[in-house]
C-alpha cells in the first residue's frame, strides 16, 4: 500500500482535541510512516484538494454541511468526530460513518458522585446546545445519577433568539437564572469553556465559586482550568487512546476492509478537582472552617489537632461536628483532600510519585500508593498512564 496521507480536520485550539492527535500521531509513528495534512486552527476548518495531495483516509470534525458535503464527495475512508443529532439522523452516507465520540453519560455520572460527595444536595446543568449529543448526554448522565439519590437537576433554559446568544446577553440571563437557585449548588457544564463563562455569571449575580456554588466542566483542558477563576475541577476524557483507536481503524479501512459503521466512546478518567469545586457543603460554620484549613493546608503535616485549633474547637468536639455534619472523620478528609493534590499533580507535571507523595502531605510514597489504588483501583502511575493514553 502505498504511504498513508491522512487529512486531520480537528481543533488544535483545544485540549482535547490537541491529545486526540497525539494519540493519532503515535499510531502513526509506530505503524507508518504517515503523512499528514493540518492547519492548527479552532472547530471551523477546511479540506485541502485531497486528490492533489494524493490523500489515503480522513479524521474530521465535521462542523458544517459544506465541509462534510467536500468530505464525502472524496469518497475516501473517514473517521468523524461527534456528529450532531441531525447528522445522525439523516438519511445519508454521513449517518452511516465511523465515529469517535465521548462517553458523555458516564462523565457526567462522575461529576455528579464527586459534588455529591462534598455534600451539596442542590444542583443544575448547564449545557451548550440541544443539538449536541455530547452535551445533552452529559446533563443526562449528571441528571440519572441524582435522580437515583432522589435529587432534582434543573437545566439552564437555552436562549432561543440568536441574539440573545451572543455572550454579552446570554451573561446576564444565565446570571439572573443562577440567583434564582438554592444555595450551595452544585452545577456541571458541559465542558470547560461552558465552566468558565458560568463563573463570570457567577461572578455577575454576586455568587462565591466555589461556596455559593461549586463548578465542574468536562475535557480537563489543563491550560483552560488553570486560566478560569478561580481554576476549574473538570472530568478529564481519555481522548488520546481515542485517538490511537481511530487511527488503527482508519488504517483498515484505508487497507481495503470494509467494515459496518463503529462508534469509538472516549471514556472520563477521572475528576480532577481545582479549587471551582473545593467545598464542603455544610450549615455549620465551625466545620466549614475546619474543612477550607484543610484544603489550605493538606499539602503539610498536620494533625486532627491543627485542625481544630484553626476551627477555634476543642478535639472532641469537631470530631463529633464533622461526622454529623459530613459523614467521615477529619482524618478521612485530610486523607481526601492529599487525594485530590495527588491526583491533580499526577494529571498536570512529570513529577515522580515519590515528589508527588511529599508534595502532597504523605509521610511516603508508599502510603500514598496503598491509599490512592484502595480509593480508585489503581496506582498512581497507572492512573497517570490511562489519563494520558
Amino acid at each position: 500500500m502505498q504511504t498513508p496521507r491522512v487529512a486531520l480536520l480537528v481543533e488544535t485550539s483545544l485540549g482535547y482535541g490537541r491529545r486526540f492527535l497525539r494519540g493519532v500521531n503515535r499510531y502513526a509513528r509506530l505503524h507508518g510512516p504517515w503523512g499528514f495534512y493540518i492547519t492548527p486552527a479552532d472547530l471551523r476548518q477546511v479540506l485541502p484538494r485531497m486528490a492533489e495531495w494524493g490523500g489515503t483516509g480522513i479524521i474530521a470534525r465535521l462542523e458544517t454541511p459544506q465541509l462534510a458535503k467536500a468530505v464525502l464527495a472524496t469518497g475516501l475512508p473517514t473517521i468523524a468526530l461527534d456528529l450532531t443529532y441531525r447528522q445522525q439522523a439523516a438519511r445519508s452516507r454521513l449517518a452511516r460513518m465511523h465515529e469517535v465520540r465521548p462517553d458523555s453519560l458516564a462523565a457526567g455520572k462522575l461529576a455528579a458522585e464527586h459534588l455529591l460527595d462534598r455534600g451539596i444536595r442542590s444542583f443544575a446543568f448547564v449545557g451548550l446546545s440541544n443539538d449536541l449529543p455530547w452535551s445533552v448526554e452529559r446533563g443526562r448522565g449528571f441528571a440519572a445519577r441524582l435522580a437515583a439519590s432522589g435529587l432534582r437537576c434543573p437545566e439552564f433554559p437555552l436562549p432561543r433568539r440568536d441574539a440573545d446568544r451572543e455572550w454579552g446577553r446570554e451573561q446576564a440571563i444565565l446570571a439572573a437564572w443562577l440567583a434564582t437557585l438554592p444555595r450551595p449548588l452544585g452545577l456541571l457544564a458541559c465542558d470547560d469553556d461552558r465552566a468558565r463563562q458560568v463563573c463570570e455569571a457567577c461572578h455577575v449575580a454576586g455568587l462565591a465559586v466555589p461556596d455559593d456554588v461549586a463548578v465542574v466542566g468536562v475535557d480537563n483542558d489543563d491550560l483552560l482550568c488553570e486560566l478560569a477563576d478561580p481554576p476549574l475541577t473538570s472530568v478529564a476524557l481519555d481522548s488520546e487512546t481515542a485517538g490511537w483507536e481511530a487511527a488503527a481503524l482508519l488504517d483498515r479501512l484505508m487497507r481495503g476492509e470494509r467494515l459496518p459503521p463503529q462508534r469509538i466512546l472516549v471514556p472520563p478518567t477521572g475528576v480532577i478537582v481545582r479549587r471551582s469545586s473545593d467545598v464542603r457543603a455544610t450549615d455549620d460554620p465551625v466545620v466549614r472552617r475546619a474543612v477550607r484549613f484543610i484544603a489550605d493546608k493538606a499539602a503539610l503535616p498536620i494533625r486532627v489537632a491543627d485542625v481544630a485549633a484553626a476551627a477555634g474547637s476543642k478535639r472532641r468536639s469537631l470530631e463529633l461536628r464533622f461526622q454529623a455534619a459530613l459523614g467521615r472523620s477529619i482524618v478521612a478528609e485530610i486523607q481526601k483532600a492529599r487525594l485530590d493534590r495527588a491526583r491533580r499533580l499526577l494529571a498536570e507535571s512529570e513529577l515522580s510519585v515519590e515528589r508527588i507523595a511529599a508534595a502532597s502531605g504523605f509521610s511516603s510514597s508508599g502510603y500514598l500508593i496503598r491509599l490512592f489504588k484502595r480509593e480508585t483501583g489503581l496506582a498512581p502511575g497507572a492512573f497517570r498512564d490511562r489519563l494520558r493514553g
